[in-house]
């Protein structure tokens, strides 16, 4: 335990003031509703009819706020926390009122007795304040709610900022989680030149609910030899419930100033060696083999190991079984206090063991001493910039289009790879951000394999462990992230656009489902944020979905799974967008508009595999712009009739098996008037009343009809056009063909014939469902049913499609 040498008694005595005062608040906020200062008996009708929150985490809070406020002033830093403990947002919300940040932000919150007493009304009431950390609580970046993320979005956080001192304080129950086991290796990550540096702070209360934590059981030692191969150097600080404080403050004011030191030293030691002719490698470089990609060696980071009493300073007992130090103490530690005369006299003792007639005027406003470590302006916790990023956010330099697109004469003449072209433009705005570095790719080992590996011509991927001489595009600053860890590349990225910069997360569409509780709660962030008046809008959190259900023809059945699309659609309709850019040039239109886009969660599918060009930059342009819209030139209507059929589609295999259906019912179906519908925005499919970007119903109407047949090839599971369409006229007449569970290892057409989605049965489905047709398309309904049965024979004999299909194009078919 490292003990300050020169904490004098008087500043001791200040930082106890100013936790009492913080533990004072924190449990009123869960108690009262009248007489916030107790400058009377306490009484059954100043007490809350329900009491809700949580007590527990709350005094370590308390502790690290104060330490932090004085780490801050002492050394003039650039700092933020995030709060990573669950429900602990009563210290949090105390901090911001005690510091002043809370009533400039919110008038009913002033520094004085009547915005003392909005504060403990408003929490977990309802209208009124979360328990756990959410955009309401000055200060914070993530909710509180759901655990595991406090270190991820920490080092996003940091990525970047290289004058920011992110602390992460990671409670005891989180740390057992996946993700926050995984995020400790986030310091291989973390340039010490460009970046800024994470102070993790364990915070090790022994419970959770209602069990004991695996972290705080550990022994010492173990703990320690455990957070050493993670590659940190831990200071511990350990308080039992009858240790005076004024010791813990001495031990955790020496033990942040030691972890402050080794941070600065080993950033200055990385800078200056930067600085070095000759020692900042180049862009795409690997470090020599057996060194780290850094300059230098890799920081061994500090880790502060924080011990101290569940419920520390609440009821050590109630009816005589234990409370503080145990899972007891977790919510509410004392109930009935309405009800129980005695419960009441306890709970009354409880709140003036705080002496809070020390810590507050007669108006409620705090002492100089609790003040005395505050720090001022932006420098408090509750008002730096980085915790509200949109302060901070500047427009993206994002690349015109025009060098990037593909040139398209004839519509599906030509082929290109979507994400491949996309991957130019990223490289051109990876130039152009070359500087201003706040705009990076994340993924799971997988950007060369989604082809943007061009990115690596101006960027490496970021890495500060050891390189070998076969190691390609690794380098120290490099802003192209990649750990086969999905929730990291999601807190990551998150951390990163929630303090004010843009990016962009790539993955393997089927394991996308793995960040889908997370993407859960950055949506929920995003909606409540829009009810906060002082939140700024941040850049949207974009995904790039490729390597998808229909192309896997290694990868199999493990690997199909476009339900994140489901998943996200479920979400706040102020908040959430999906696009299925059909071919190249649309993937580079939805790309420039998401990139530009505020608040919202937007995810892209795509292909990586060959594709044809459907359309020019100009159609792109406008198509994307419409969200949906008729493909004239594939239909066979006369333009201004009405059509016998509606062939719809959305994604890039949809509409290639779209349009080859559209084809043989030309060939086959000369009379029949064929409409044919793409659909990028999934979301025009739903009413105006449900999204923002829905069709209003005569739009619809007049795309889809409002009674002839639609046969929908869909990139998903059916189920979710069926749903978004349910309201419509032609909702009846709709039939969608998509994704069923029919997976495995096989050629690209045999994938859409399993799942019932190829041309020959979309043309089957036509003929039946189109009124008239199946008695006089009886051989051609056959003809589609013999196709299929000689594909199946072939595909189990060559071990290819067929060459009907194989080498189709649509320009080659209609001549």
């Amino acid at each position: 335990m490292h003990t300050h040498p020169a904490l004098t008694d008087a500043e001791t005595a200040q930082l106890d003031a100013h936790w009492r005062a913080l533990n004072y608040l924190s449990a009123c906020q869960l108690y009262l509703r009248e007489n916030p200062l107790l400058r009377e008996p306490l009484r059954a009708e100043h007490i809350k009819p329900r009491l809700l929150g949580h007590w527990g985490t709350s005094p370590g809070l308390g502790l690290v706020y104060t330490h932090l406020n004085r780490a801050v002033r002492e050394h003039g830093l650039e700092a933020m926390c995030v709060w990573g403990p669950g429900h602990g947002a009563p210290a949090v919300l105390a901090g911001a009122w005690l510091e002043g940040t809370y009533g400039e932000l919110e008038p009913d919150r002033s520094r004085d007795a009547a915005g003392m007493l909005g504060l403990f009304r408003a929490f977990s009431q309802p209208g009124g304040l979360p328990s756990h950390t959410a955009p309401d609580v000055p200060g914070s970046i993530q909710e509180g709610g759901e655990l595991g993320y406090a270190l991820a979005h920490a080092y996003g956080a940091a990525f970047d900022n290289p004058d920011l001192v992110v602390c992460a304080v990671v409670g005891d129950g989180e740390a057992e989680t996946g993700p926050l086991a995984a995020s400790w290796h986030s310091n291989k990550f973390l340039d010490p030149v460009h970046d800024g540096a994470v102070l993790p702070v364990l915070h090790l209360n022994g419970y959770k609910i209602a069990n004991p934590t695996v972290l705080a059981r550990l022994p010492e030692d173990e703990l320690d030899a455990l957070l050493r191969g993670y590659g940190y150097d831990p200071l511990h600080v350990t308080a039992h419930p009858g240790t005076p404080h004024a010791e813990t403050h001495r031990a955790l004011a020496g033990a942040f100033d030691v972890a402050l030191e080794r941070i600065a030293s080993s950033q200055r030691e990385a800078r200056a060696r930067a600085a070095v002719p000759g020692e900042s490698r180049e862009p795409g470089e690997s470090g020599q083999p057996g060194e780290p990609a850094g300059p230098g060696h890799r920081p061994r980071w500090p880790v502060l190991v924080l011990r101290t009493p569940k419920g520390w300073t609440g009821p050590a007992e109630v009816d005589g079984v234990p409370v503080e130090d145990t899972w007891r103490s977790h919510q509410i530690p004392l109930t009935g206090v309405r009800e129980d005369p005695e419960r009441l006299r306890q709970l009354e003792g409880w709140l003036r063991s705080y002496r809070p007639q020390e810590l507050f005027d007669a108006e409620g406003r705090p002492s100089e001493e609790v003040l005395a470590c505050v720090p001022e302006g932006e420098r408090r916790l509750g008002s730096v910039p980085h915790a509200n990023g949109g302060r901070l956010l500047r427009e993206l330099p994002v690349p015109a289009l025009e060098p990037h697109a593909v040139q398209v004469e004839r519509h599906g003449h030509t082929l290109h790879q979507p994400t491949r072209v996309l991957g130019g433009m990223l490289t051109e705005l990876f130039a152009a951000t070359r500087h201003r570095r706040d705009f990076r790719l994340f993924g799971p080992d997988e950007t060369a394999s989604n082809h943007l590996d061009g990115v690596f011509d101006v960027t490496p991927r970021g890495w500060q462990a050891q390189t070998l001489k076969t190691d390609e595009h690794l380098g120290a600053h490099g802003r192209t992230l990649e750990v086969l860890s999905e929730h990291m590349c999601q807190g990551w990225l998150e951390g990163y656009v929630l303090t004010g910069r843009h990016g962009l997360f790539g993955s393997y569409e089927a394991f996308t489902h793995i960040v889908a509780s997370m993407a859960g709660q950055h949506v929920k962030w995003l909606q409540s944020s829009q009810d906060v008046p002082w939140r700024r809008p941040l850049s949207s959190l974009n995904y790039l979905l490729t390597s998808h259900a229909w192309r896997q023809d290694h990868n199999g059945f493990s690997h199909q799974d476009p339900g994140f699309i489901d998943h996200i659609m479920n979400k706040s309709p102020q908040i959430v967008r999906v696009y299925l850019p059909p071919d190249a040039n649309t993937l580079l239109c939805v790309a420039d508009h998401v990139l530009r886009t505020q608040d919202t969660v937007n995810v892209v599918v795509a292909g990586k595999q060959e594709c044809f060009d459907w359309l020019s930059l100009e159609e792109a342009r406008g198509h994307c712009a419409r969200g949906l819209g008729v493909w004239e030139w594939a239909g066979t209507e006369v333009r201004g009739g009405e059509p016998d059929v509606v062939l719809a589609c959305a994604g890039d295999v949809p509409t290639q098996e779209t349009l080859a259906a559209a084809w043989l019912l030309r060939e086959r179906l000369p009379q029949l008037a064929v409409r044919v519908v793409n659909v990028v925005d999934i979301a025009r499919l739903l009413p105006r009343s449900e999204h923002p970007h829905g069709l209003p119903d005569a739009e619809f109407d007049a795309v889809f009809t409002r009674d002839k047949p639609v046969i929908f090839a869909y990139h998903g599971y059916p189920w979710l056009v069926h749903r978004l369409a349910y309201r419509r006229a032609v909702h009846d007449s709709l039939h969608v063909r998509g994704y069923k569970e029919m997976g495995a290892t096989t050629t690209p057409f045999d994938m859409v014939v399993r799942n019932d989605m190829d041309r020959y049965r979309l043309v089957m489905d036509v003929i039946d469902r189109t009124e008239g047709l199946p008695v006089q398309a009886t051989g051609v309904r056959q003809a589609m049913e013999d196709k299929r049965t000689r594909h199946h024979s072939w595909i189990r004999e060559h071990g290819t499609d067929l060459p009907e299909v194989a080498e189709w194009s649509w320009s080659a078919a209609s001549g």
